[in-house]
Order: C-alpha cells, then sequence, then structure tokens
C-alpha cells in the first residue's frame, strides 16, 4: 500500500472582503511590517497607539485592518496582552490519532497543558447520545487548556464513561495522556475514531482559557473513540484556535476506485 501525502482539509477562505479604502491600504502596510525579518514568529506587536501614530491613522481603520489579518491567521490577540504574530500552523492528520504532545512534538514544537476541571458529571442530552447512555448517568469531565510554545491553542472537553475507568481522576491529568492511561492502566485500546469538524466561536470558558476573547473564531473538533469491542468510551470536544491548525487526512486510495 503506497502512503499518500497529508491533504490539507479546506477551511473558509479569509481573504479581504469588503474593506474600507484606508483599512486595505492599511492592511497592505500591515503586511509589509510582517514581512520584516525582525518581526518574527510569535512576535508582539506594537501597541495600536503606537501603530495609529506611526501609519497615520485612526483607532476605527486600524481595528478594521487588523481584524482582517486575525480573520487570516496572520496575527491574533490575547486579552491584556495586545496583538501577536501567528507561529506556523500545526498539520494535525485526523487519521493518524496522535496523543496531543506526540503530535506537537513530532513537528519540533513545545506541549504542555493545563487542567481546568476534573470531576464527575451528570451527562447532558448530547454527551449522553454520543456515549450510549441514558442522560443524567455520571461520567468524568476533564476539561484542559493546551499550549504549542507556550501560547495557549487548545482549550478540550473530555466526557468518560465512569464504568470504563474507574479512579481516573486520581492519576495526574496535565502529563499524562488519557490514551496512554487507557491502555496502560485499563486495558482499553481505542479500535475506531468519528470526527465531527465545524467552524464555531469561543465560548467564555474557553476564551478564558485561550486568553482570547469570548465570540472570536474558532475552529471545534469533535471526537467520540470507540473500544476493541465497539462501544463508545468517551467523547472530547476540542475548541482551537482558528489560525492554531490545518486539519489534513492522510489515506491511500481504495482499490480500484
Amino acid at each position: 500500500m503506497t502512503n499518500t501525502p497529508p491533504t490539507p482539509i479546506p477551511s473558509s477562505s479569509h481573504r479581504p472582503v469588503s474593506l474600507t479604502p484606508p483599512a486595505s491600504r492599511l492592511r497592505h502596510a500591515l503586511l509589509e511590517m510582517l514581512a520584516d525579518e525582525a518581526v518574527g514568529h510569535g512576535a508582539r506587536l506594537p501597541s495600536e497607539r503606537q501603530m495609529m501614530a506611526s501609519l497615520g491613522t485612526t483607532r476605527i481603520t486600524l481595528r478594521e485592518a487588523l481584524m482582517q489579518l486575525e480573520a487570516e491567521g496572520r496575527i491574533y490577540r490575547e486579552n491584556r496582552r495586545g496583538w501577536f504574530v501567528s507561529p506556523p500552523r500545526l498539520h494535525y492528520d485526523l487519521l493518524a490519532c496522535l496523543p496531543f504532545r506526540e503530535m506537537v512534538e513530532s513537528q519540533q514544537r513545545k506541549a504542555d497543558t493545563r487542567l481546568v476541571e476534573a470531576r464527575r458529571f451528570p451527562a447532558p442530552p448530547r454527551v449522553a447520545a454520543r456515549l450510549g447512555i441514558r442522560e443524567g448517568t455520571p461520567v468524568y469531565r476533564i476539561a484542559r487548556a493546551r499550549r504549542v510554545d507556550g501560547r495557549p491553542v487548545l482549550y478540550v472537553e473530555h466526557h468518560l464513561r465512569t464504568d470504563c475507568f474507574p479512579g481516573i481522576l486520581e492519576h495526574d491529568l496535565e502529563t499524562h495522556s488519557l490514551t496512554e492511561l487507557y491502555r496502560s492502566h485499563y486495558g482499553m485500546r481505542v479500535s475506531r475514531v468519528s470526527f465531527e469538524l465545524c467552524s464555531t466561536v469561543l465560548d467564555e470558558q474557553a476564551a478564558d482559557a485561550l486568553r482570547a476573547a469570548a465570540g472570536g473564531p474558532a475552529q471545534r473538533v469533535t471526537r467520540i473513540n470507540y473500544d476493541q469491542n465497539g462501544r463508545a468510551i468517551d467523547c472530547d470536544d476540542e475548541l482551537w484556535r482558528h489560525d492554531a491548525i490545518e486539519l489534513t487526512l492522510s489515506a491511500a486510495p481504495q482499490s480500484g476506485s
């Protein structure tokens, strides 16, 4: 079987549309500034006040141009910290099913995780339907904020069946991969995964974890993991900063197709 190179999954185009003429000109000026070798990935841009003065523009026009560049994934904003140059996107190969840390480190980047919440929780209707259990059945809810090279890029909520993973909340959930815990402590192997993908916006909890503005653009990846017996054992809702990843698929075509 021949390996097929990963194919990017197209996302919505963020080319400049309907910018006012002053904002369009300012966008090009900002692009020239971003192209300066002294302004590397992750570099902080001057304050908006400084950019207004140096570029001779108004706050409204500057914000219009900055927000367009943010939509294009060229820059990003962190609350109370300012604007930054976006680093290269992670290549997220859905079919590879790599744990977060392994995926990040395989691309010569640094990964770390902060535990936001870990508790028993009555399954809401959507989670219950995914896991094939009754609404209100206790599940483990684990919420984590994950960073790449020190930048928060992913807020993820996991919901696990308690009958499959008794006592899992006692483990170090910041440094251990759930996939590895499943295998090493519970003899559970993920044999099938289903995905749902959509563009969305950050809710307040995710935005706070990612130092972003609530309502900002995000990429949602929902995953349901099934064990070797075909039973749904957990489901994840990943909310990524929209400029942080490039979703890909790598698969060989069926013979004769």
